[in-house]
């Protein structure tokens, strides 16, 4: 098989379908800027009004390549959650890497609202905007290149997305294996078909509320 006909590899698409795919995500992050701008808005004046703190949630995560970047995220949480986490450390619901709980006694009555519909996640579109993320892609974790094995590492090769496999499979019931699982197919089988069709699927997976704590 010549190079001219060799298929993609895993997480490196042809320079075409890469354009292709960032084409999308500015057009498609800066008309969802536009039009969820009056939402964006009332949820950070809730933000601010339920519970001391800033509006936005500053977490540095491993992007594409493994370059760090400061994820923002509408606050869901009181202010000084991260220091609470290992006094809930027995009470983790899920593994690995991930920490969950459905009553997590840090999230704010706001929270869990924004939470229930993903609105907490909108202030990623900036970051798809600016190339650090992708609408579609694995899920940006908030642990280190160092952290991770060598499975793990694979899901470094394409930009992290706003919403991907793990999001329409279950988000917060999934555990470390499964979520990584899907991260691992993403990257095996990246298309511009699988990133529409996932897409398509995020608005009744949210609206469901699968997962969603």
């Amino acid at each position: 098989m010549t190079a001219a006909h060799a298929p993609d590899s895993p997480g490196r698409p042809r320079p075409g379908r890469a354009a292709v795919k960032r084409t999308i995500d500015l057009v498609g992050a800066a008309a969802l800027l536009l039009l969820l701008a009056p939402l964006l808005l009332l949820a950070a004046v809730a933000v601010k009004a339920d519970s001391p703190g800033p509006v936005l949630f500053r977490q540095r995560r491993t992007g594409r390549y493994g370059r760090e970047f400061d994820m923002l995220k509408l606050r869901t949480m009181h202010v000084g959650a991260e220091r609470m986490r290992d006094a809930l450390g027995t009470r983790n619901e899920s593994d690995g890497h991930l920490f969950k709980m459905r009553e997590d006694p840090r999230i704010t009555t706001t929270g869990r609202w924004l939470r229930r519909w993903s609105l907490d996640e909108l202030p990623q579109l900036v970051h798809v905007l600016t190339g650090r993320m992708s609408l579609v892609g694995p899920r940006p974790l908030p642990v280190r290149d160092s952290d991770f094995g060598y499975d793990a590492r694979r899901r470094l090769l394409v930009r992290p997305g706003l919403t991907g496999l793990w999001q329409i499979g279950g988000r917060s019931d999934l555990g470390w294996e499964e979520a990584l699982r899907l991260d691992l197919e993403y990257v095996r089988s990246w298309s511009i078909r699988k990133d529409l069709a996932i897409l398509l699927r995020t608005l009744p997976a949210v609206a469901r509320g699968d997962g969603a704590y």
